[in-house]
């Protein structure tokens, strides 16, 4: 199987506005996946989808007081204090709008680390960034014969374009009676990094004739009940709005009301829904808790359950309320004895500190693991310090512990810069060479909601060094596409 060469690699991404600013390590291959492990992550992308249907289910019989279950009592008016707290009340009237009921994330990414025990899924994104990057390291690694892509229908990466081709077609159904939907793509000030690979994505597809367009929130005006933007001194009508922008940063968009207005009218479809409960992390802690088994038991097919329950690591709402005298929370435990304040966390040994600290959403440090605090990974200072954060945000922005799955080691070829020996000759530059490094693995499937699915598009693999805990994108991070070996 030939490999991508440095050069080629270096001088394609170089063309790329795309990579402005961005680094990271290249590799001469792409991320090999199994038959298996294609599999699974299909049915992992059901069962998110189906999560999210029933998570609505939740949350809308929360709020009005409904009966969780079916043959016996069960009501949690606390499932939609959860989810609400701390947003504003027009964005909670627009989430619970009976116009709004069935629609769900346009694109749904999972973050699956690969542990000894299999995938474990630490979050699931409903405005992700990658999509472009992803799409465009498919066609990149595309020339690399004896692979296919996903899904499996050719023999080269991203041969059939899937993750641009899916990504506009889950778009375009918003607005079914529109044969050509003029589409925005509107990213945020907040966002801005990922802004290139938006005018990307919004090229290649006016490039298959489709009306696709990356805007600034500023760039879009009202006429009528509709959403316009200039071009070339005529408005456009805008049918369907893509947000590419998190909910708490709505209030710092100065045409937000236009946004609210243009949809309540009908003139305009949004992707993702501003549906503030949708994008929750506390949704997983709300997924183990003990009081719902029952609910998602009944709500969810038997093999999602299982498959969730797999997936989704431990976790738990950093909740301070006052518990009656004796009453212990539902937690890990620390010296061997039940938490009966989120407080005594702090007091846990390195070991008992496996856990990760994160807050929930609706925050500006929800997103890029900016808010992620790793017990075993820092001092007991640091570690009391984000116990007590969690607590003092508790009444506006909620947080939730999560128990910490250890990637496993794996190993892939990556290429790196031959070192000269110590006291050798200046000269030029020896070429980099490929050599096995050991890494530890996210991978990032994409889903599109498609004809009622979840239809996997692509997967982007991050291969950091074994040293790094916290898994994300960086600069000594190897970003790849998937494959299929045939």
């Amino acid at each position: 199987m030939p490999d991508l060469a440095y050069e080629t690699l270096r001088a394609a991404l170089a063309e790329q506005t795309l990579f402005e600013d961005k680094s990271w390590q290249l590799a001469p291959e792409a991320w090999p996946l199994t038959a298996e492990q294609v599999a699974q992550l299909e049915a992992i992308g059901a069962a998110c989808l189906e999560f999210h249907q029933a998570l609505e289910t939740l949350y809308l019989r929360s709020v009005a007081g409904k009966n969780l279950l079916r043959n016996k009592p069960l009501l949690a008016p606390w499932v939609a204090d959860y989810l609400d707290r701390g947003k504003p009340a027009a964005l909670i009237a627009h989430a619970r709008d009976p116009r709004n009921r069935g629609t769900f994330p346009t694109v749904l990414r999972p973050d699956l680390l690969l542990t000894d025990d299999g995938f474990v899924m630490t979050e699931l994104d409903s405005v992700p960034g990658g999509i472009g990057l992803t799409a465009f390291l498919n066609r990149l690694y595309g020339g690399t014969p004896g692979q296919s892509s996903l899904p499996r229908v050719s023999a080269m990466v991203g041969a059939d374009d899937a993750m641009v081709k899916n990504f506009h077609a889950a778009l375009a159904t918003l607005r079914p009676a529109i044969r050509n939907p003029l589409i925005a793509l509107v990213v945020s000030d907040e966002a801005a990094t990922y802004r290139p690979e938006m005018h990307w994505l919004a090229r290649q597809l006016q490039l298959q004739g489709k009306r696709v367009f990356c805007l600034r929130p500023e760039d879009i005006f009202p006429l009528g009940s509709g959403l316009f933007f200039d071009v070339e001194g005529n408005p456009e009508r805008i049918d369907i709005v893509y947000r590419f922008f998190e909910l708490f940063d709505l209030a710092n968009i100065r045409t937000e009301k236009f946004f609210f207005e243009a949809w309540a009218s009908g003139e305009v479809a949004l992707a993702p829904p501003l549906r503030p409960f949708q994008e929750e992390k506390l949704a997983f802690a709300l997924f183990h808790h003990h009081l719902l088994q029952d609910y998602w038991a009944e709500t969810l097919p038997a093999r999602t359950v299982k498959l969730l329950r797999t997936l989704i690591p431990p976790s738990w709402i950093i909740d301070p309320a006052p518990l009656p005298p004796g009453a212990v929370l539902d937690g890990p435990r620390v010296g061997g004895r039940a938490l009966n304040d989120w407080r005594d966390l702090a007091s846990a040994s390195q070991k008992e500190r496996d856990l990760i600290i994160k807050i929930s959403g609706y925050h500006e440090t929800a997103w890029g693991a900016r808010s992620v605090v790793l017990g075993s990974d820092c001092s007991r200072e640091e570690w009391q310090a984000a116990v007590d954060h969690a607590i003092m945000l508790a009444p506006v922005n909620l947080h939730i512990l999560q128990e910490y799955k250890k990637p496993r080691r794996v190993r892939h070829r990556v290429y790196r810069t031959a070192v000269p020996p110590s006291g050798s000759a200046a000269g030029p530059k020896p070429s980099p060479s490929a050599i096995d490094t050991d890494g530890r693995l996210r991978l990032c499937p994409y889903y599109f909601f498609l004809d009622g699915r979840a239809q996997l598009s692509g997967a982007l693999a991050t291969v950091c060094p074994p040293d790094k805990k916290i898994i994300h994108g960086m600069t000594d991070a190897a970003l790849l596409p998937c494959c299929v070996p045939v």
